[in-house]
Formats: C-alpha cells, sequence, structure tokens
C-alpha cells in the first residue's frame, strides 16, 4: 500500500512539473512557441475581425413613459435592449423594429457613452429601424457591406452583439441554412433569411452578422428556441435586403412600395368562404386597377354582396393571402407593368396593369 502511495505521489509531482513548464510555451520539435503571440490562421481572422468591427457595434435601450395608478407622476419605465451598428459616420444607426416599438426614448450606447437618439424611418414588415444620434461622436467606425448572395452553407460567420446586457459579445459559427422564412412584427412574411448556428441570445437582436472578411452580410434578428435561450438556430436578415430597405427608411422614413389600388378582404374572411385568392372589395378611382377595368365587390338589391375580381396571380405567382399579394407587388418598382389573373364569376380574367406609386 505505501509503495503505490509514493509511485502516486511522485507521478503526481511530475505531472504538476509538466504542467508549470508549458504554462507560458508549448514546444514543438524543439521549437519553443510562447502562447500569447500564437494563433492559429482562425484564431487570428476571429480575433481581427473583432477587433475592428466592435467599435461599430452599439447598444440600444428603449424606454416608456407610464403614470401609475398610485401616482399622477410620469414615470420612465425600461422597456428593452439590443443591439445595433453604425450605418454611416454621420451618426445612423441600423436596429430591429421590434428593439424600438413602443419606446418613447432611445439611448445609443458606443464604448460606454450614453448618446440619446430618434427614430429615421422603421420597417416593420422587415423588421428593421434607423436612428440618429442627437449628437455626432467622432471617428465613428461603419461596418463594409458584404453581398449575402455570395453565402453558402458551412461558410464561417461572427455574431457580434449585447446578449443579456453583456456588452460587446462574439460569437462564431457558420451559415447552417439559407433562404428560411420568418415572421416580422407586423405578421409579414420575411423571406431570404440566413440561419446560423453562431449564438444568438436575447439582446443580440439589431447586431451585425460578420463573414470572414468582416463585412456585414446580415443583421441577428431572430432565434428558434424553446426555452428562451440560444439552441443553435438563430435567424438574420440577409445585407442584400438591408441595402435595399435603409434609403428608403432614410430619405422617406418608411418602405415606399408601387400599388394596385385596391382594398382587399381580409384573410379571415378569404378563408371563411373558402375563396381562393384575394377578393377585391374596392377599386379607386383614378388608380391602376380602376384604369385597367377591374371591379370590386357590389351588392344586390337585396343586400346580399356579389362579389367582383378575386386576384388568383401576379406574373404567374399564386396569390392566397394578403401576404402573398403585397410580397408579389415589392418585387416590382413604380411605373412597372405586370399582368393579372382574375377569377370573376364563372370566367378568368387577365388585366395588365402600370403599378403607380402611393398617394
Amino acid at each position: 500500500m505505501r509503495a503505490c502511495l509514493e509511485i502516486l505521489r511522485r507521478w503526481s509531482a511530475f505531472v504538476l512539473l509538466c504542467c508549470s513548464a508549458i504554462c507560458s510555451t508549448v514546444t514543438w520539435a524543439d521549437t519553443e512557441v510562447d502562447y500569447l503571440t500564437f494563433a492559429t490562421n482562425d484564431e487570428k481572422n476571429t480575433t481581427d475581425i473583432f477587433s475592428q468591427a466592435s467599435p461599430a457595434v452599439v447598444s440600444v435601450t428603449s424606454s416608456a413613459l407610464r403614470r401609475t395608478m398610485f401616482s399622477p407622476n410620469v414615470l420612465e419605465v425600461p422597456k428593452g435592449a439590443g443591439s445595433g451598428f453604425i450605418w454611416s459616420d454621420s451618426g445612423l444607426v441600423v436596429t430591429n423594429f421590434h428593439v424600438i416599438s413602443g419606446a418613447d426614448k432611445l439611448t445609443v450606447t458606443i464604448a460606454e457613452e450614453d448618446f440619446a437618439a430618434e427614430v429615421v424611418g422603421v420597417a416593420p414588415e422587415r423588421d428593421l429601424a434607423v436612428l440618429r444620434l442627437s449628437e455626432r461622436p467622432k471617428d465613428l467606425t461603419v461596418l463594409p457591406l458584404g453581398d449575402s448572395a455570395e453565402l453558402s452553407v458551412g461558410r464561417k460567420v461572427l455574431a457580434i452583439g449585447n446578449p443579456f446586457g453583456l456588452d460587446t459579445s462574439l460569437t462564431v459559427g457558420i451559415v447552417s441554412a439559407l433562404d428560411r422564412e420568418i415572421r416580422s412584427p407586423s405578421n409579414r412574411t420575411i423571406s431570404g433569411v440566413i440561419q446560423t448556428d453562431a449564438a444568438i441570445n436575447p439582446g443580440n437582436s439589431g447586431g451585425p452578422l460578420l463573414n470572414s472578411l468582416g463585412q456585414l452580410v446580415g443583421v441577428n434578428t431572430a432565434i428558434y428556441s424553446p426555452s428562451g435561450g440560444s439552441a443553435g438556430i438563430g435567424f438574420a436578415i440577409p445585407v442584400n435586403l438591408v441595402k435595399e430597405v435603409v434609403p428608403q427608411l432614410i430619405a422617406y422614413g418608411k418602405i415606399l412600395r408601387p400599388v394596385l389600388g385596391v382594398e382587399l378582404a381580409s384573410d379571415r374572411w378569404t378563408r371563411r368562404y373558402g375563396v381562393k385568392g384575394v377578393a377585391i372589395i374596392r377599386v379607386l378611382r383614378g388608380l391602376p386597377a380602376a384604369e385597367a377595368g377591374m371591379q370590386g365587390a357590389t351588392r344586390n338589391r337585396r343586400g346580399e354582396i356579389i362579389l367582383g375580381d378575386i386576384i388568383t396571380h401576379i406574373e404567374e405567382q399564386p396569390i392566397r393571402s394578403q401576404d402573398d399579394y403585397l410580397s408579389a407587388l415589392e418585387k416590382y418598382k413604380v411605373g412597372d407593368t405586370i399582368s393579372l389573373t382574375a377569377k370573376r364569376g364563372d370566367t378568368t380574367k387577365n388585366f395588365d396593369v402600370t403599378l403607380s406609386e402611393t398617394r
């Protein structure tokens, strides 16, 4: 027994000696390497991207003004927190719409310094928002824009944000899928979404998703998680969509979309009566649908509703809901002429309609 204990003691001492010898250096083939200066190519790429991109990532906190039942005084109540990133050196910040929704006061934190911010424009249907700092700091870092069309499954991506209020946190993963669909805060479908296994948690929303060149390829926006924490499935709005939406939010405060000039029946009504398509309730005078000869619903002498045109296809794309209808129109610009297929009673009609701008 004593012999066994002595052997164990000597072996432990030997292990400790070896560990102390390699704490600061690693020896490979008689070559001594300092751990503090050593990094694999992938590690160096990760640390370089973080050091270059993290100054562009901000924290966005929102608060609301509330009056309690116990006092007539108005109190400022914390509402939410998320992330964002500098879009331009003029002091514009991009984040998610759901991060700032319903807020009466917004604060953007850059390098531990707080700045008041105001809303420039919002796109709930794309879960994007643009803010402007009330005071522009000097030497703002702006992220270079990438091309989300160049992404493929398996490519490395990095997410920087403020999960659970822990500022400037980095997670690394890969693109695990492409062309996903998620629902926006306005219950619209966002298509072409990037799926990643880089850990995204509450507070990461609005932060950047970067490629291995440090370019912005997406805006982290949602997670799939039964527990509320990261489950290895996160979603980011592709940067190519961001590049379309943000300039419109800056210029107009909203997304400009072409219109047909019709009022549609609700999806609930459509499902209730088994209508395959979207029923036109009213055609607005002077707009494209009226000029093309489309018809809305009417009432007969007994007050019964007689359906007018039911749009079933736009440029051969099936239309089954208002979301389908709006998503189809968003592919076109004001002045484009599109073909529509509609049912009118027992007949099928085709229309060529030139889209106009919102009035």
